[in-house]
């Protein structure tokens, strides 16, 4: 039954239109999000989250954006199981983050509540949520930005100006137009699995990618056929692709200065990927006049 209901799928398909099927992978759903918290913790593979080692490096570079600040306040927008602010916050450091996904927000606050960190968690969508304000840092990372429409993405990033303290520093990691894009335009592939990320029980999963060229948008969606009862469940998520000047002219047009490029998270080339690079950005200082654009 789940073969003969592939084979009508793939047949009656036709290329998305980007946001209108869907915004986004599930993550607000528990049962989906407590699957997705294993991928988080995982040491085996970078998927929702990087592992351990990268993180780390990944945190000595960010200290670096704080010089002189040994108790600084960071807001970590996507801030998954709060993997980043709990240690920062062991450092001396205090944070607040936010995260759509509710098995990570519990885990990020179980932790925090363990260790007696200061740091805090936040059930929220960041298209909605309140981000405050005082920060002497936002973090944005893992290529999150990607994934909102341009004009959420734009109020995203106003709002971030906003909650940094005068002199602050935004830490915004986008993907790269290669990775948005993927090898090739349009791809369809099939697995038969006994469980998996979108369901617990037998299922064949069909993904199928697209790329739309005049929106510069990749558009995903997942069939999930149930095994035994052929039910179809279906999901979709559309991404954005930047280059670095796009991106640039978007900072500086919600009040950004002194934005600078970096290779990778960790600060060196050796750490880059093809996938992401890093922009650091700073809200202007108090009395002082707008700069310019470096890379590092």
């Amino acid at each position: 039954m789940a073969l003969a209901k592939l084979v009508s799928i793939i047949g009656r398909q036709l290329p998305p239109t980007p946001w209108v099927e869907g915004d986004n992978i599930p993550w607000q759903d528990p049962a989906f999000s407590e699957r997705m918290l294993v991928e988080h913790l995982s040491q085996e593979r970078d998927l929702a989250s990087r592992r351990t080692l990268s993180i780390e490096a990944h945190v000595h570079f960010i200290e670096r954006q704080l010089p002189g600040l040994d108790h600084a306040h960071i807001l970590d927008l996507g801030c998954g199981p709060g993997l980043y602010l709990h240690r920062l916050a062991r450092r001396g450091h205090c944070g607040h983050g936010i995260d759509f996904s509710p098995a990570a927000i519990n885990h990020a606050r179980s932790v925090a509540a363990r260790e007696e960190l200061d740091c805090h968690f936040e059930q929220a969508d960041l298209r909605h949520a309140d981000f405050g304000e005082g920060f002497d840092l936002v973090l944005l990372l893992y290529g999150q930005i990607n994934v909102f429409t341009r004009q959420h993405a734009r109020d995203i990033l106003q709002r971030a100006h906003a909650a940094l303290a005068p002199g602050g520093t935004l830490l915004l990691e986008p993907q790269t137009p290669a990775a948005v894009r993927g090898s090739v335009d349009n791809t369809t592939d099939w697995t038969a699995s006994e469980h998996g990320l979108f369901t617990s029980r037998p299922h064949v999963l069909l993904h199928e990618r697209f790329w739309d060229e005049p929106s510069r948008t990749a558009t995903e969606r997942w069939h999930v056929i149930d095994a035994e009862t052929g039910a179809v469940d279906c999901h979709a998520m559309s991404a954005c692709s930047y280059d670095r000047d796009e991106l640039v002219d978007v900072l500086r047009s919600v009040g950004f200065e002194r934005i600078v490029t970096h290779r990778s998270l960790a600060g060196d080339e050796a750490a880059a990927t093809a996938d992401l690079f890093v922009l650091a950005a700073s809200r202007p200082a108090r009395l002082e006049p707008a700069g310019g654009e470096t890379s590092g």
